[in-house]
């Protein structure tokens, strides 16, 4: 790394971070109701979603669940809309060495294991719908760094731990920015702006662009 890469490094003060207490409450104040009412408005989009999944695979899951870290490194259970196929996780060893994203994440763009429904509903996003539920029960907020997996925060130098700082988000500053193409190194400071200027106006912009990204789709693969 050049001189000029650590200057514009971002190193943030977790105990500030921490002691947002105001802003803390209200944003899970804003998460619990708005991930309710979501998932109550959405529920006939939920059911049209789980048929078009069954119609692949009569005997797959409807859902998916994977363990990703949170704040701190906790682990929990994500869930999604199962968008590849029932025994994904066991090909991803055979399929690392054509990951086309540098750094601790994996994304490859004609990713054999996702089905014809996935690739739909991963374009416009809506594979993260489940993921409200999340919300609810406090595991993830509407807004923040995308949820990590364990072996990906294995690779994370101290700087990428930062990351883990606040509560993984369903959206956030990388998802609204190019999403897929941006590298890892990219992610992360964007990942560190959104958490150095994190405010309830920030979160609300965020949302909104990514309501215009769902229907008007950016790189989500």
């Amino acid at each position: 790394m050049n001189n000029t890469d650590e200057e514009n490094e971002i190193w943030l003060d977790k105990n500030d971070i921490e002691n947002r207490h105001v802003y803390h409450r209200v944003k899970r104040i804003f998460d619990f109701v708005a991930s309710l009412l979501g998932l109550i408005i959405l529920s006939p989009l939920f059911l049209i979603l789980a048929l078009c999944i069954k119609s692949e695979n009569l005997h797959g899951p409807v859902f998916y669940s994977q363990i990703r870290l949170g704040v701190g490194g906790r682990p929990f259970k994500m869930y999604k809309f199962r968008s590849m196929i029932v025994d994904a996780d066991k090909k991803i060893k055979d399929l690392l060495d054509k990951n086309e994203i540098d750094g601790a994440m994996f994304k490859m763009k004609e990713d054999p294991r996702i089905t014809k429904v996935g690739k739909f509903i991963r374009k416009y996003s809506l594979d993260e719908l489940p993921q409200l539920y999340n919300v609810l029960i406090g595991d993830m907020s509407l807004v923040g760094p995308r949820p990590p997996l364990t072996r990906e925060v294995k690779e994370y130098t101290d700087y990428d731990q930062q990351r883990l700082f606040v509560q993984p988000g369903c959206t956030g500053l990388w998802q609204v920015s190019g999403r897929n193409a941006l590298g890892f190194d990219e992610m992360v400071e964007l990942d560190l702006n959104y958490i150095e200027q994190s405010s309830v106006l920030f979160d609300i912009v965020i949302l909104l662009k990514t309501v215009k990204i769902m229907i008007i789709p950016n790189d989500a693969y």
